[in-house]
């Protein structure tokens, strides 16, 4: 891949006078928390890391249900954990938050080189591969040393959303499947090996090596069909939960719980729960 010239961006992107005013206000009211108030004053990164994952989660949360004020309110609340951060190490003399402002705008300009320089491209593939060869070049650079392409995947991200992120990394420097069905090849391969291994007796944390690779091998063949596996399994949960809760509703009118009605009975209510569920997409 050439080096691409760096272009100007388009000025006409730019922010109004009046919503630069309004993110000048916010900062400068974060900044005053961490002076006047005795919570935000002894926040830690350490402290508060855990609450920056929940308000991700939760700007998930107002996406899937499309719920736009939510997503208004959820959105503040993320920025304010990246605009906290800032000003917490800005404080100790580590940067400040125009420092992260201006490497990520940096570092958006040189890995778009198809938009800023002269780089020619065909797909999103093409794209994202660009990426994550320009990120390999980065960090070796950085260290002076050779560095894995599976690098920046984080380890908290949740299990099937990490084998995707990992799968998707090694595709872009050519590790992958030519073919998508040889990716369900290896899914039954896995299948038909776990499945044998339970009829052994072998113990839980083979049993559990085993059924890793079934999980892996099937995010492999969800993500050459385009699909994110996390998603899909989180609707799943989500239409799982809409069907036990009317379970629930169900026995409720009659003055009882799941634990007092029959496998059958509850099997019925989960068919109804079905019905409503094609009659709600139908319409």
């Amino acid at each position: 891949m050439a080096e691409a010239e760096k272009k100007p961006y388009d000025p006409s992107f730019r922010e109004s006078e009046d919503r630069l005013e309004a993110y000048a206000d916010f900062v400068a009211i974060v900044r005053q928390l961490r002076r006047d108030c005795p919570w935000d004053r002894e926040q830690t990164h350490e402290s508060v890391k855990h609450l920056l994952i929940e308000e991700a989660y939760e700007v998930v949360s107002a996406i899937e249900e499309n719920d736009w004020e939510e997503l208004k309110r959820e959105l503040g609340d993320l920025l304010l954990h990246v605009v906290f951060h800032s000003v917490m190490a800005e404080q100790a003399g580590r940067f400040t938050l125009k420092d992260v402002i201006e490497t990520e705008t940096e570092k958006l300009i040189r890995r778009h080189p198809h938009v800023f320089g002269d780089v020619q491209v065909g797909s999103v593939q093409e794209v994202l591969s660009n990426w994550e060869q320009i990120k390999l070049r980065e960090k070796a650079a950085a260290r002076k040393e050779q560095v894995s392409a599976l690098e920046g995947v984080p380890r908290h991200l949740p299990g099937l959303l990490r084998a995707y992120r990992i799968q998707e990394k090694a595709a872009g420097v050519g590790f992958d499947f030519p073919e998508r069905e040889q990716a369900w090849q290896k899914v039954e391969e896995e299948l038909q090996e776990f499945h044998q291994l339970t009829q052994t007796g072998a113990a839980p944390e083979k049993l559990e090596d085993e059924l890793g690779d079934v999980l892996f091998a099937l995010v492999n063949y969800a993500r050459l069909l385009g699909l994110n596996p996390e998603n899909a399994l989180q609707r799943t949960n989500n239409k799982f939960i809409r069907r036990f809760r009317h379970i629930e509703a169900r026995l409720a009118e009659q003055g009882r719980t799941p634990a007092e009605a029959d496998l059958d009975e509850m099997d019925r209510y989960w068919e109804e729960a079905k019905s409503l569920d094609r009659h709600e997409a139908d319409s």
